[in-house]
C-alpha cells in the first residue's frame, strides 16, 4: 500500500485511465471492464481493476488540480509500478470556433503552476506528453474514424477568475482549452520515465457559454473513454 492507494502490490494494472471524479471511475469500470475489483477506496477515491478485451486495466481517480493528481499518479507510477496513465476529463474551450464534444489529446500542457519546478527542478511553463501514448491515441482514433484533435492545452491552477478573458500563458501557447490536472501528470511522469497522455473532452465553451448538461455529460465522455480503452490494447503490447 502507498500513502494514500489502498491497493496490495500487483493489484493495479500496468495502465490506468484516470478521470477526476471518483464516481466517474466507479461508472467506467462498471460499464467497460469484466471481472472488474474494488482495490481501493481511500478517502474514497475509487480504483478498480478488470479486463477490457483480455487486457488488465485499471480505472482511478484523480481529484481535482496538479497537487491531487501529482501525488496519485506518483504513487501509481512510483509504488505500484504502472507504466502509462491516461487522464480521461473535461475542459473548456477557450475559442469560439470550439463545439462541444470535441476530443482533445494533449500535446503539450501549459501551466503558471509550481509543481514541476519545485517538486522536481523542471523549469518552464510548458510539459509535454510522454511517451509514445499519445501517438497511438491519434492512430487509434484514425482507425476508429473518430474525430480528434491534437493540441496544447492550459492547466489553470485557478477555476475562478476575477480577471476576464484568456490568461497569458494560454495565449502564448496557442492553447486550445482549459483544465486543471494534465501539466502535473506530464511533470511526474517526465521526471520518472513513464509514459502519460491526456483525452479531453469539451464540456463547455467559454466564450459562447454553452455546456453540456449534468444529464448528458455521463453519456456524452462514452466516446472519449472508447478512444482510451482501445488505445490501451495497442499500449499494453508495448510491455
Amino acid at each position: 500500500m502507498s500513502v494514500h492507494i489502498s491497493a496490495q502490490k500487483g493489484d493495479i494494472a500496468p495502465i490506468v485511465l484516470m478521470p477526476g471524479d471518483p464516481l466517474r471511475a466507479k461508472y467506467i469500470a462498471e460499464n467497460n471492464l469484466s471481472d472488474i475489483q474494488l482495490v481501493s477506496q481511500t478517502r474514497n477515491v475509487f480504483y478498480y481493476t478488470g479486463l477490457y478485451k483480455g487486457i488488465r486495466v485499471t480505472i482511478g481517480a484523480s481529484g481535482m488540480g496538479c497537487p491531487s493528481i501529482g501525488i496519485y499518479s506518483y504513487e501509481l507510477y512510483n509504488e505500484y509500478d504502472v507504466d502509462c496513465i491516461i487522464r480521461i476529463g473535461t475542459a473548456g474551450g477557450y475559442l469560439e470556433s470550439t463545439n462541444l464534444y470535441d476530443l482533445i489529446n494533449t500535446d503539450i500542457a501549459c501551466s503558471e503552476s509550481t509543481y514541476a519546478k519545485y517538486a522536481f527542478g523542471i523549469d518552464g511553463e510548458t510539459i509535454m506528453h510522454q511517451g509514445p501514448a499519445y501517438d497511438i491515441i491519434n492512430t487509434t482514433s484514425a482507425n476508429l474514424n473518430m474525430p480528434l484533435i491534437s493540441g496544447n492545452i492550459h492547466s489553470s491552477d485557478i477555476f475562478y477568475r476575477s480577471i476576464p478573458g484568456v490568461p497569458k500563458v494560454a495565449q502564448d501557447h496557442n492553447c486550445l482549452a482549459v483544465e486543471m490536472e494534465a501539466f502535473a501528470l506530464f511533470a511526474n511522469a517526465q521526471h520518472l520515465g513513464k509514459m502519460a497522455a491526456t483525452l479531453l473532452t469539451i464540456s463547455d465553451v467559454i466564450p459562447t457559454h454553452q455546456q453540456i448538461s449534468a444529464d448528458a455529460r455521463e453519456r456524452s465522455l462514452n466516446p472519449m473513454i472508447e478512444l482510451a480503452l482501445e488505445s490501451a490494447i495497442s499500449i499494453n503490447k508495448l510491455f
